[in-house]
């Protein structure tokens, strides 16, 4: 359960430092025009969990989505392998779905649902606005991840809680799109999740009933 919810804080929105490079600047405005644009994504992912005390990597394997609905971001998730889980987010309410045990874990965000869904739709739809308003963000310069031209981001939460989770994350972000390819989250104790996002369907209709949790 815990790496599944690091799995969540690792699906979404970014942010960012005022006095920047001309560059970030760039992209961070690139990133506010597609967020306007934005109206879901849907893709294959491949979550890898290491471990570094027992030096041991665990994968996760499924599909997700994000859809902008009534102005606000819901999301969903698959994981297919090794054991099936469902991952749901609509208005306030967090539910995981473990199909090992058939219950659901469900969480309330209330009045922080500002920062669940910028956490659980971290790289995807949000704005360079958002991004700047959360972390601080060092432009590491472009990439090419598939045939992608993307622009590597390292954040640093300003918030201290946050950095007590995680002490940096670093994103690959396609910024015509505001669509995150590649994210890796780092702790303070130097475990990291790597999140690969690949099969990528943008701004299409998303059949949202295989992502429906079970009725209990």
């Amino acid at each position: 359960m815990k790496k599944l919810l690091l799995a969540l804080i690792a699906c979404v929105t970014l942010s960012a430092h005022a006095a920047n490079s001309p560059d970030l600047e760039k992209v961070l405005r690139q990133l506010d025009a597609a967020s306007a644009k934005f109206q879901s994504t849907e893709a294959d992912f491949k979550w890898d969990f290491y471990e570094r005390v027992v030096r041991d990597t665990t994968s996760q394997t499924g599909e997700l989505y994000i859809l902008r609905k009534s102005g606000q971001l819901e999301m969903g998730a698959v994981v297919k392998a090794p054991g099936r889980k469902i991952l749901s987010f609509h208005g306030s309410a967090l539910d995981v779905y473990d199909d090992s045990i058939k219950q659901t874990k469900h969480l309330d965000a209330g009045k922080d649902r500002a920062q669940y869904e910028s956490f659980l739709t971290l790289g995807f739809g949000g704005s360079g606005k958002d991004l700047e308003r959360v972390w601080d963000i060092t432009f590491q310069g472009y990439e090419t991840i598939d045939n992608v031209q993307t622009a590597k981001l390292d954040l640093v939460a300003k918030d201290a809680a946050t950095r007590n989770n995680f002490s940096h994350i670093t994103i690959w972000v396609d910024p015509t799109r505001g669509i995150s390819l590649k994210q890796i989250l780092e702790t303070p104790s130097h475990d990291t999740r790597t999140n690969i996002y690949t099969n990528i369907r943008y701004n299409q209709k998303v059949n949202t009933k295989p992502y429906n949790l079970p009725k209990q």
